[in-house]
């Protein structure tokens, strides 16, 4: 037993100090919206605490070698029925070797987002939790249908536990972090964003951010499935999202994790991925380990990449302006780091300039953090000041440094609150594919075309065929994802009147009232009303406060004369009003809920409803004809609601029968 006095109290006081550092940065990793310190000075940390417990034989109280993970603060708390423990981890091939022995292993990804376990019962999903800490974690059951990678339902009627990861792409990640305006509101990295998207109360918004569950493992099935690929092979035959995984062994397991590494580093994952994670194919043998340190020391090893680093002269710092926000980024020499060429890197903020001590010149060191995103790690031979600009790239207005009261960041900001960089939203709307739907302009794209001068406005979307051959020169473009770009763009000129309307970014007019308004007026007629300034709201489903919106949106002249550049552009499609008066469903009002089998979703269900003259309601109320649900026996509001009031509630396939001819 190690005598605590006997410790050199130099070494237990960097012990402390390390502690400290590495449970404050993690707090910030799961629960918070700004990183302490990168993935590569937290792993350097935690092997320098590492290396002191074994040195002194010292095991502080919660030290991070030796927890379980991080106490969410939510009171709804569970207690795990099986305990999600940690796994050991190395950086090291040879010792997963070693682990592996003479027994057939899997080799799987092992994504960085946050653990669910998901809980079945007669075939039916009973609960989802967080891990928590392991022992407990929270029980957020409300969101099974906000979450993809799933089914709620599955044919296997025995007890089943699933533990997997919850991640947003990086695709997703960066549009829905550029819609924060306000520095504090981003998220730090896709883990942190699905963190706090799973903290939400509302099941609408976490939908709308495309959480994605990614099962890594079957703990538990009544069943008896020696071999864990084949437990795999049996969730994917249930309609479950699984990590990707391979079976080999000790011989054969180097030269696949090159396989699996490279497929990270040429950017083939778009989800986060912090490593790789090895598991016995025997079952039964995995679960016969030990219990050391809150590691299950058979469950599996992970595998973490040691970061590489390269150095280099620091040219210039470009500053980039998206929403709010004006960014720095470092441009320096190129430098191969990991297989590919890298010459830029994104500083974050004012604040961690300062941090760094980046300087007029200097040499910085780059890492590809989780081999993906370079990310500056330190600076040194630094001499002068860097020059804060001034004017905003996008629009030329003032700039000014703004101070976070709540985390002391400081950051650059536009002055300008209509600076088109900080149209992300509209922007994005305008390019969906409910909108002129343009494949290749992204959020990231266009802001990058913005802060180049390419694009101030809508229209000019359609003049960037001008700046083709300056756009094949900027980094992160080729000749191919130009050419798909421009043959986009082209293809959007013939645009749908619904689409059109829909992407001008109208106030409270979505697809559904665009519909209602081509539907009723027809696209010229449309336009004609709003040019002679006359109202819509005789339109069902339009109202006055609607319509109010549209006519104070064309008051604004730069809307109006937007438009009318637009239409110098574009070919309107199916503008002719639809006359559904005396179609098969006319007046007859429906409420649609749950899951459909026959249509591909509710959308498409409502749209048979609604061409064949019927209205699809949002709520159920007196006016409400019916409402289709296949699960009938639900005790859902709406089909309580239904019953209160006496409406019938009918399956799809009973829809179909009555109304389908």
């Amino acid at each position: 037993m190690t005598d605590i006095l006997q410790i050199d109290p130099v070494k237990k006081e960097r012990m402390i100090a390390l502690i400290d550092a590495l449970n404050s940065a993690s707090l910030a990793y799961y629960g918070g919206k700004e990183e302490v310190m990168s993935n590569y000075e937290w792993d350097s940390l935690f092997d320098e605490l590492l290396a002191l417990e074994n040195e002194t034989g010292l095991v502080l109280e919660d030290s991070p070698t030796h927890n379980t993970g991080i106490t969410e603060k939510n009171n709804n708390r569970d207690v795990h029925e099986y305990p999600a423990l940690s796994l050991a981890k190395t950086k090291k091939v040879s010792e997963l070797c070693d682990w592996a022995g003479e027994r057939d292993i899997y080799l799987s990804y092992k994504l960085d987002g946050l653990t669910l376990v998901l809980t079945y019962d007669n075939g039916t999903l009973s609960k989802i939790m967080t891990r928590g800490d392991g022992v407990t974690g929270s029980n957020i059951t409300y969101l099974k249908d906000a979450i993809s990678g799933f089914p709620v339902n599955i044919t296997y009627k025995g007890h089943l536990v699933i533990r997997g990861e919850a991640v947003i792409t990086y695709k997703d990640f960066e549009e829905i972090n550029s819609l924060f305006e306000d520095e504090d509101d981003k998220y730090a990295n896709p883990r942190n964003l699905a963190s706090g998207t799973l903290s939400l109360d509302d099941p609408q918004k976490v939908k709308e951010r495309h959480v994605s569950f990614n099962a890594f493992t079957l703990v538990h099935i009544d069943d008896d499935i020696k071999d864990w690929g084949d437990r795999m092979d049996f969730l994917i035959n249930e309609g479950f999202k699984t990590v990707e995984f391979s079976r080999c062994n000790a011989q054969t397991l180097p030269a696949l994790i090159d396989e699996y590494t490279l497929k990270v580093e040429d950017g083939r994952m778009d989800i986060p991925v912090d490593g790789l994670v090895i598991c016995y194919a025997d079952n039964d043998y995995a679960n016969t380990g030990s219990v050391t340190g809150h590691h299950a020391t058979r469950a599996g090893l992970a595998f973490k990449w040691a970061d590489v680093s390269a150095f280099s002269k620091l040219k210039y710092i470009e500053w980039s302006c998206a929403a709010s926000t004006i960014s720095p980024v470092a441009v320096f020499e190129s430098v191969e780091l990991e297989g590919t060429n890298v010459s830029r890197a994104s500083l974050c903020n004012i604040s961690e300039m300062e941090r760094l001590g980046i300087g007029d010149e200097c040499t910085v060191e780059v890492i590809k953090a989780n081999k993906i995103i370079p990310k500056c790690i330190s600076v040194k031979d630094s001499s002068g000041h860097f020059v804060i600009p001034s004017k905003c790239p996008v629009c030329e207005a003032e700039t000014r440094v703004n101070i976070s009261p709540r985390s002391g960041t400081k950051t650059l900001q536009c002055v300008n609150p209509d600076c088109p960089a900080k149209q992300g939203k509209k922007f994005t709307r305008f390019v969906s594919k409910s909108g002129m739907d343009i494949d290749g302009l992204s959020i990231q794209t266009m802001i990058k075309f913005m802060n180049v001068g390419f694009i101030k406005e809508f229209d000019d979307i359609y003049r960037l065929n001008e700046h083709a051959d300056a756009i094949r020169s900027m980094e992160g473009f080729g000749d191919k994802s130009v050419d798909n770009m421009m043959n986009s763009i082209t293809a959007s000129r013939n645009v749908k009147a619904v689409n059109f309307i829909y992407a001008l970014c109208i106030p409270m007019i979505g697809l559904d009232a665009a519909k209602k308004l081509v539907g009723t007026l027809g696209f010229d007629g449309f336009i004609k009303k709003l040019e002679d300034g006359l109202g819509f709201e005789q339109i069902d489903g339009i109202g006055p406060e609607r319509s109010s919106k549209i006519t104070e949106w064309f008051k604004d002249s730069k809307n109006a004369e937007m438009l009318k550049r637009l239409l110098n552009e574009v070919n309107i499609l199916e503008g002719e009003a639809k006359d559904t008066s005396g179609g098969a469903l006319a007046g007859i009002t429906f409420v649609i809920t749950g899951d459909v089998h026959i249509f591909k979703n509710r959308d498409e269900f409502k749209a048979f409803v609604e061409e064949r003259g019927g209205k699809v309601a949002g709520s159920v109320s007196a006016k409400t004809a019916f409402l289709v649900n296949n699960d009938i026996e639900s005790t859902s509001s709406k089909n309580k609601k239904a019953n209160e009031l006496g409406i019938p509630i009918i399956s799809e396939d009973e829809f179909m029968s009555r109304f389908g001819n």
